[in-house]
């Protein structure tokens, strides 16, 4: 069970808009992965349910996390169905990521105030996650579209809350564009984390370009 509720959550998510997306079989390798980000500022990691026993490797990070990172929320990605869904809250997942948007997956996750945010493409399909109750869509796959998109969706429904996954880079024009659109947070995978850095152990780099991404973030946003 999530020891944060879903206001918690997003409200972790406003103050640190930039949530890493990450897989590791290596339960120490994440470990590491979640600690420089950890350092770096995130305060919303998602870690991706992609590999076989994925569940497993969850289950260590979310009880360690509670420990070590207490006030970092970990979520589970690439769920498309509602009994993943419950299975990763059995677990202690603080938020649910999918690709696509399943309305069983909304109804799970709204009956235990767990974040649902569902993947969408259009305003329409924003549109219908919201009326099933999510409070947070994820533009997917961003690298597919462009800012146009959420500057179009947001003109006619400000009260959105976008995050863009896909096509997402921890480079000053990247972020820059995404945020000047009017993002509330984008999701960022392998460019965060590139394999020479992971294969040499350079956690330190990781948590710098933690830092940097925020910086940037927070300069875009005044």
């Amino acid at each position: 069970m999530s020891n944060f509720d879903k206001f918690q959550v997003m409200a972790k998510i406003a103050e640190a808009p930039m949530i890493p997306v990450f897989y590791h079989s290596n339960v120490e390798v994440c470990k590491h992965i979640i600690r420089a980000c950890y350092a770096g500022g995130v305060r919303a990691f998602e870690f991706t349910n992609r590999g076989d026993f994925a569940h497993e490797v969850f289950a260590q990070l979310s009880k360690w996390v509670r420990t070590e990172c207490p006030d970092m929320a970990l979520g589970i990605g690439s769920v498309v169905d509602a009994p993943t869904a419950a299975l990763y809250m059995q677990l202690g997942t603080h938020f649910v990521v999918s690709p696509v948007f399943n309305r069983d997956i909304a109804l799970v996750c709204n009956r235990r105030c767990v974040i649902y945010c569902p993947g969408c493409l259009t305003p329409t399909e924003i549109s219908t996650a919201h009326e099933a109750g999510c409070d947070l869509t994820k533009i997917f796959p961003g690298d597919a579209t462009n800012t146009n998109l959420i500057k179009s969706t947001l003109a006619p429904m400000p009260w959105s809350k976008i995050m863009v996954t896909g096509g997402v880079s921890p480079d000053k024009d990247n972020l820059e564009k995404w945020f000047g659109a009017g993002v509330f947070c984008v999701g960022m995978g392998s460019k965060l984390f590139p394999a020479d850095k992971i294969q040499s152990g350079d956690w330190q780099y990781i948590s710098d370009k933690c830092q940097e991404c925020f910086a940037i973030i927070s300069s875009s946003r005044q």
